[in-house]
C-alpha cells in the first residue's frame, strides 16, 4: 500500500463515454488496492477525481463545473482533473485555482502513485508545478496504456477496452487531439482480463474503445474479427457484444466470420452521422450512404433480425432542407432498431466549427424532433417482433417503479426486458415468453415484459 493514499477518502466522478467509464473503474480499483477509501462524490473527501470529457464545448463546461464543485465541497481537498479535457484545455487548467493536479490520458493507471507522490512533494518544491496545477504527462499518448480490470462493475456484464485513439479526423471531432492516434491493446492481455472476469461471474463482454474497428492496424492489419473469434472460445462467456463499428468493416467475409461466432450478439451499432453523401463528405466520413446500406444488408443476411443501431447528427453546417430530407428518407428506409440523434454543436478547434452557414438551434431542433419521432416508431415495431417468443435474458438490475419491484435485463439484441418480482419463480428465469411492450410511463423506457 502507498502510505500517503492509505485511508484517504477519495470521491470520483465520471463524464463522457464508455471508455472513460472503463478507465474510471480501473482508477477506482487502483486507489482501493493502495488503501484508499472510495466515497460518494457528494460526501466530504480528501481527494476528488474528475474523469473529464471534451467531446463538445458543453462537455468542457461540465468538466469545469465538476472541478469547481469539488473544491467548493472541501476547499482543503486535492482536486484531480484527469483525461480528455486536460489534454485539450491545458491552458485553462493551468489558470484554474480549483485544480491541484492534472493527469493526461496515458497515466490513468498510475493515479494512486501520482497522488501519493503529489502529497509527498506538496510541502516542498514540486518540479512539475505550472501556475498552481501540477501537470502529469499531457499528450503522452504514443503507446497503449496497459490497464487490467480485475473486478466486475456490473452484475453480469463488463466493458472491455481494446484500443485507444483515432486516425479518422472527422471534421466535427476533437477526440483524435485528446486521445492521440490508434493504439491497440495486446490480444493476450485482453484474453487474460476476460478470463479473470469470467471467474468473477461475468457472462457478457462489450468491446469498447475510441475507434474499435481500427483495432490491430498499428500491429500491421485490422484484427477485430480475429480477437472476437479468440474470445468466442473462452468457456463461461455467453455473449460478446461489439461496440460502435465503422461501416466499412462489414464486408461479406467479416459478416460470415462474426455469424460463425455463436456468442456474438446480433446487435450492431454502425455509426452513420448522416444519410446524405454531400454531408458525409463535409464531415470527412470515409464511406457513402450506399456503402453503409450494403453493410446493413450483409448483417441482415448473416444474422436473424439483428438489432441495427446508429448515431445521427442533424444540423451540420450548411445542411440544406434537401440534404436533411435525404438523410431522413435514408434512415426510414434502413429501419433502425434505435437512433441516437444529436444536434450539431460546434466544437472549438475543429474544422467544422469554422465552416460557413451554421444553422440555428431552432432549425436543428425541428430536424432532431422528426428523427426522434421516427426512431420511436421504428423501435416500438422492432420490439413488437418478439411478443410471444421465448427469449434468453441476462438479468442485471432490480428497480422499484410504481410501487412494484422488477428485475431488469437485456436480450442478446439489447432489447430491455422486465419481469415483476410478483411473477411466480421470477428468480429462476434465464428466459421467458414476452407478453407485451410496456408504455414508457410504466418503466421509463421502451421495455418488453415477461
Amino acid at each position: 500500500m502507498l502510505n500517503n493514499v492509505k485511508d484517504l477518502k477519495v470521491a470520483m466522478h465520471n463524464l463522457g463515454c464508455k471508455v472513460n467509464s472503463y478507465e474510471m473503474d480501473v482508477m477506482a480499483q487502483k486507489i482501493k488496492e493502495s488503501g484508499g477509501i472510495i466515497v460518494p462524490f457528494n460526501e466530504v473527501a480528501d481527494v476528488y477525481v474528475i474523469n473529464t470529457c471534451t467531446v463538445t464545448n458543453i462537455a468542457d463546461r461540465k468538466s469545469r463545473q465538476m472541478l469547481h464543485k469539488a473544491k467548493k465541497e472541501n476547499p482543503e481537498a486535492i482536486v484531480v482533473a484527469v483525461g480528455c479535457y486536460v489534454e485539450t484545455g491545458i491552458d485553462g487548467i493551468k489558470k484554474d485555482d480549483c485544480v491541484d493536479l492534472a493527469i493526461g490520458n496515458n497515466k490513468k493507471s498510475e493515479i494512486a502513485e501520482i497522488i501519493d507522490e503529489f502529497i509527498s512533494a506538496r510541502d516542498g518544491e514540486y518540479d512539475k508545478t505550472l501556475n498552481g496545477a501540477s501537470i502529469i504527462d499531457i499528450n503522452a499518448t504514443h503507446e497503449y496504456e496497459n490497464m487490467l480490470l480485475a473486478e466486475l462493475p456490473e452484475h453480469t456484464r463488463a466493458y472491455i477496452k481494446i484500443q485507444d485513439g483515432c486516425n479518422q479526423f472527422c471534421s466535427y471531432c476533437v477526440i483524435p487531439y485528446a486521445r492521440g492516434r490508434v493504439r491497440s491493446r495486446a490480444m493476450d492481455d485482453i484474453i487474460e482480463e476476460v478470463k479473470g472476469l469470467v471467474k468473477k461471474g461475468c457472462k457478457e463482454i462489450v468491446f469498447t474503445g475510441i475507434h474499435i474497428s481500427s483495432y490491430g492496424v498499428d500491429f500491421g492489419e485490422p484484427a477485430l474479427i480475429e480477437l472476437t473469434e479468440k474470445l468466442n472460445e473462452i468457456e463461461g462467456i455467453e455473449r460478446i457484444r461489439l461496440g460502435s463499428l465503422e461501416p466499412r468493416i462489414v464486408t461479406e467475409e467479416n459478416a460470415k466470420r462474426l455469424a460463425a461466432c455463436k456468442k456474438v450478439c446480433p446487435h450492431f451499432h454502425l455509426s452513420l452521422q448522416s444519410g446524405c453523401d454531400t454531408v458525409l463528405k463535409r464531415m470527412n466520413r470515409h464511406y457513402t450512404a450506399e456503402e453503409y446500406k450494403e453493410g446493413v444488408r450483409l448483417l441482415r443476411e448473416a444474422f436473424d433480425k439483428p438489432a441495427i443501431t446508429t448515431d445521427v447528427i442533424v444540423g451540420f453546417p450548411a445542411e440544406t432542407e434537401e440534404e436533411f430530407e435525404q438523410c431522413y428518407e435514408f434512415c426510414k428506409d434502413i429501419d433502425f432498431y434505435e437512433m441516437h440523434v444529436f444536434k450539431y454543436s460546434p466544437r472549438k478547434g475543429t474544422v467544422a466549427a469554422s465552416m460557413p452557414d451554421q444553422l440555428t438551434d431552432r432549425e436543428k431542433s425541428k430536424r432532431s424532433d422528426r428523427l426522434l419521432d421516427l426512431t420511436k416508431a421504428q423501435s416500438e415495431l422492432y420490439r413488437k417482433n418478439f411478443i410471444g417468443q421465448e427469449l434468453g435474458v441476462l438479468w442485471e438490475d432490480e428497480e422499484t417503479l410504481g410501487g412494484k419491484s422488477y428485475l431488469i435485463g437485456h436480450t442478446d439484441r439489447y432489447v430491455r426486458v422486465a419481469v415483476s418480482k410478483d411473477h411466480e419463480d421470477f428468480d429462476k428465469f434465464a428466459s421467458g415468453e414476452i407478453s407485451f411492450v410496456t408504455p414508457r410511463t410504466l418503466l421509463n423506457s421502451d421495455t418488453l415484459l415477461i
